[in-house]
């Protein structure tokens, strides 16, 4: 089995990262998926005051500069344990990293320490009714009318929606032109007149999924990130950041690790799933590294997330197995099993991930030649 030999002030790193994970899971509770389903405010202070917010990001933006492993190693044993951290997560991994990319130094002044603090929710404004995993065919409007734009339109499985401060929003700006084009990136307050927000409850009976409605809303210019009409590349360097990441491979490494203590190893074919299951793991570490220390192609995420969304899928398919009717017995385990579904869709389904790998990787034709 592939193992990854850490430095002395890592092991102490991910030791005291446990302890912190295990003190939240009891003060908190444990969350299945912890980094989209367990939220606290409060636990995203402890990780505030533990500097685990913005570890890798520049000095003199109140960050670290501490290096990218030191990161992953936090958020594995956050995730696997199932502390709450989903208060924090879209900040440090993505909206802070692309306004250091992207944005004013205003912008950087404004909203980062909020971030660092934990103080900040942040939510995504992506995905719409009928532009899921295509995002070149949003249709959300941002009108510019002197030192405003006007926006409108729909956004739907806006996590944290209606708790967030802020949303990060992907609009269009511009008509013309390939579909790609025209598209921007906009700061908006979640508290400005014409929103309105409307909570999905899922079948596991999570609340955070939501759909937003822009009616009207007027954002000042100066919350315009990066360039206006050609924030489709900004957009792909933050799903680089999404869909690459240890959360794609632990989110339910707890279901697993209960799972273990039932199984029946003396069964030579459940010792046969359970070293697939571990190879799984392993391999999927090795690509998330490679994401993380930047020694994948561009474009391969796309890769890494499919491999380790389906991994978790098997995952729950194992822990069903081994547990049976008694998994429907306990809450926590019926809810983490149901959830199984949602990781090979968000984020970006796997069959558009695949053609990701295709085209941009391979260099594979859209369309077989005659």
């Amino acid at each position: 089995m592939l193992n990854f030999t850490l430095t002395d002030k890592q092991l102490e790193l991910q030791a005291r990262a446990r302890k912190v994970a295990q003190e939240g899971v009891k003060e908190y509770g444990r969350h299945n998926d912890s980094w989209i389903n367990g939220f606290s405010k409060e636990f995203a202070r402890i990780m505030a005051d533990e500097g685990w917010i913005g570890m890798g990001w520049p000095k003199k933006y109140g960050g670290q500069e501490r290096p990218p492993i030191d990161r992953l190693i936090v958020a594995e044993e956050m995730i696997s344990h199932g502390a709450p951290i989903a208060a924090m997560w879209f900040a440090d991994r993505q909206m802070g990293p692309a306004l250091i990319a992207y944005g004013t130094e205003d912008q950087k002044a404004e909203y980062l320490p909020g971030m660092l603090s934990g103080e900040t929710t942040w939510c995504i404004g992506m995905s719409e009714p009928d532009s899921g995993s295509d995002l070149a065919s949003l249709a959300t409007s941002a009108v510019r009318q002197g030192d405003e734009f006007i926006v409108n339109g729909q956004k739907i499985w806006t996590s944290f929606g209606a708790v967030a401060d802020y949303c990060y929003l992907i609009c269009r700006t511009k008509t013309e032109g390939p579909p790609h084009r025209g598209i921007s990136e906009l700061i908006v307050p979640m508290d400005l007149p014409g929103i309105e927000v409307r909570p999905i409850t899922d079948m596991t009976e999570n609340r955070h999924f939501c759909e937003v409605y822009f009616t009207d809303v007027h954002v000042p210019i100066e919350n315009l990130v990066g360039v206006e009409g050609e924030a489709f590349k900004q957009t792909m360097r933050q799903l680089e950041h999404e869909r690459g990441g240890i959360d794609r491979l632990v989110s339910n490494k707890a279901l697993y690790d209960e799972a273990l203590k039932h199984a029946d190893t003396g069964d030579p074919l459940i010792r046969q799933e359970i070293s697939t299951l571990e190879s799984g793991y392993s391999i999927g570490k090795l690509l998330v590294y490679r994401e993380v220390l930047r020694q994948a192609p561009a474009g391969f995420s796309a890769a890494t997330k499919c491999f380790c969304t389906e991994h978790e899928w098997n995952v729950a398919q194992f822990v069903s197995r081994i547990l049976g009717p008694e998994a429907l017995l306990d809450t926590h385990m019926s809810r983490g099993l149901a959830y199984a579904p949602a990781y090979t869709i968000m984020g970006g389904t796997s069959n558009i991930m695949r053609n990701i790998l295709g085209e941009r990787c391979l260099g594979l034709d859209r369309e077989p030649r005659g």
